[in-house]
């Protein structure tokens, strides 16, 4: 279920997701547009991004405890999320193109969706909160499947 009260490793995961995406917005691909994207995907992403930025906060169980090897979830998660910064520092290297953008990672297919959602998953094992899990998956119908869409039409 979880014990409510402030988590400050589900702080630093959303800074960690949020920082780059702000400065996202100055260095957007040219031919980006996000107009066209189906509008139920849409729907799944924003009530999704609502729910694990709540839930990741206001759940104490994703904090540091002793350690045990239930936290290796909270290491895998954290591996994920570094991953995630080594590609957002990738695309901010690179040319910028859709290509980029939607790129893989380490084997990651559209690695700038993919890896958020999975280290929230896995942060959700963690703490044992059954909110994140659900959010966590609400959050990746959404945002890979939107990726998906724009991947395949480039």
């Amino acid at each position: 279920m979880g014990h409510l009260g402030f988590s400050y490793i589900g702080l630093i995961f959303l800074m960690m997701l949020i920082i780059p995406n702000i400065i996202w917005t100055k260095h957007q691909p040219e031919e980006y547009d996000f107009k066209m994207e189906n509008k139920i995907l849409l729907f799944f992403e924003r009530f999704g991004q609502i729910l694990v930025t709540c839930t990741a906060l206001i759940f104490s169980d994703f904090n540091l405890r002793t350690w045990s090897v239930w936290s290796l979830w909270l290491v895998a998660a954290m591996v994920l999320m570094i991953m995630y910064e080594l590609w957002w520092i990738r695309y901010f290297k690179s040319e910028k193109t859709l290509a980029d953008f939607y790129s893989s990672f380490c084997g990651v297919p559209v690695a700038g969706a993919s890896l958020p959602v999975i280290a929230f998953f896995l942060l959700g094992i963690y703490g044992k909160v059954v909110w994140l899990l659900i959010s966590a998956v609400i959050l990746g119908i959404g945002h890979i499947g939107i990726h998906l869409q724009h991947r395949k039409k480039i």
